[in-house]
């Protein structure tokens, strides 16, 4: 076999090196370094008889033609967040080359299937708060009305930075055109939580995207003189939304793999000497399950209403967004179970909290599955980011492996 995982591992280093700093990856989408990443990438290709183009959308996709036009895909991101780690997205893609770059000398540049990988582009969102970008043209999901408007720190339209890359945001629907032919897709993910490694095993199999309820939630009060306001008077409405932040730790504990997090904070008119009468905050709620989604963001707006009548407070609700949940696959996932288990000699299944640009895939209609590899204290987002060398390698050989079945799966059908 031509396989070969410390490749992968060198290449990453080597991407490391040239897009990042002292303070992370710095491979921001729709940038220089970004597009100095896929530079790199490109030249990775020499000599293997691959056909890359970019899409309507900015994906990067390398294809080795097979004996069908049936397509096995398999892909992940180069771009990261400012300051980001050095796996993160880019596993995915360079794992897929060394998987493509073993299937044409196995088949002498002739796979029984065409193997095509895909570098999707802007899976963080990082600059332009969308993420899933380039996924979701691919997928038919795009809002390009909404998201042409959007503008960076500098005030930089995402429309007008697409257009310097050669991207235009108007063509985005036929970005879909990539489906054609396309049976299946594979995604190999650091796994950016600490369950594995709290469990002592390297791989895992991810059964699919947790969905997301996400809302600012809006406490009124009365602002008044700190020193003049007794405690017993006041509308206070910092001290409801405290109240909440507190409350979503039960919420989230009756169900099982359920997160809720209030991230954002901001008091009006936030000055020490005056009690607060606004406070906008932000929770994030995520789960599997679309019915305990829903339960959870019930019992959070019933208790901001109880909070805020004992604070003498209102509170309104607005949504910011939401996307269901996305189940993966469910042969792939026993594939990827086995194969697993083969490698490693034992699997665990768990849902994955961040998204991805699998879960479009899967929403398009293909046939999905997810692989993650043990994340060293569950950091990411984050310099010191990392995986252990032997358990990248590792997630390369399993992804082939992946691979190979879901060839035979596909050819079977």
């Amino acid at each position: 076999m031509a396989l070969n995982p410390k490749r992968t591992v060198s290449e990453l280093e080597e991407l490391r090196a040239l897009t990042g700093d002292e303070n992370g990856a710095q491979r921001v989408a729709w940038t220089p370094i970004w597009q100095k990443s896929r530079d790199w990438f490109a030249q990775k290709l020499a000599g293997l008889p691959v056909e890359r183009h970019l899409d309507a959308a900015g994906n990067s996709w390398v294809t080795l033609k097979g004996e069908s036009k049936k397509a096995l895909l398999l892909g992940g991101h180069l771009d990261s967040v400012p300051n980001g780690g050095w796996l993160d997205g880019a596993l995915g893609v360079l794992s897929s080359l060394e998987v493509l770059r073993c299937f044409s000398e196995e088949y002498r540049g002739r796979p029984p299937v065409t193997i095509r990988t895909v570098d999707w582009a802007d899976e963080e969102g990082a600059r332009f708060g969308r993420s899933l970008l380039g996924s979701s043209a691919f997928a038919g999901t795009h809002s390009i009305a909404a998201d042409r408007v959007r503008t960076d720190k500098d005030g930089i339209r995402l429309e007008d930075a697409l257009r310097a890359c050669g991207t235009e945001i108007d063509r985005f629907p036929e970005a879909a055109r990539e489906r054609e032919n396309a049976a299946a897709y594979l995604e190999l993910h650091i796994e950016q939580g600490p369950v594995l490694e709290s469990l002592g095993l390297p791989l895992g199999v991810v059964l699919g995207t947790k969905g997301v309820e996400r809302h600012t939630v809006t406490f009124f009060g009365q602002e008044a003189h700190s020193g003049s306001t007794p405690m017993n008077v006041r509308r206070d409405a910092l001290a409801g939304a405290a109240r909440l932040a507190l409350e979503i730790r039960p919420i989230a504990a009756r169900h099982a793999d359920a997160v809720c997090t209030m991230g954002s904070v901001k008091t009006y008119p936030g000055i020490p000497t005056a009690v607060v009468g606004r406070c906008e905050t932000t929770l994030d709620q995520r789960h599997l399950d679309a019915s305990v989604l829903a339960a959870m963001l019930q019992d959070a707006r019933a208790a901001s209403e109880r909070f805020a009548a004992a604070e003498k407070c209102t509170v309104e609700w607005s949504r910011i967004w939401s996307i269901e949940p996305v189940p993966f696959d469910p042969h792939l996932i026993e594939l990827c179970d086995s194969v697993i288990r083969e490698r490693a000699g034992k699997s665990h299944r768990l849902p994955s909290g961040p998204l991805h640009d699998a879960a479009e895939v899967a929403r398009a209609g293909i046939p999905t599955v997810m692989m993650f590899v043990q994340s060293l204290g569950g950091i990411s987002h984050n310099k010191i980011e990392d995986t252990r060398r032997e358990h990248i390698e590792l997630s390369v050989q399993a992804l082939n492996d992946l691979a190979v079945k879901t060839v035979n799966w596909i050819l079977a059908q």
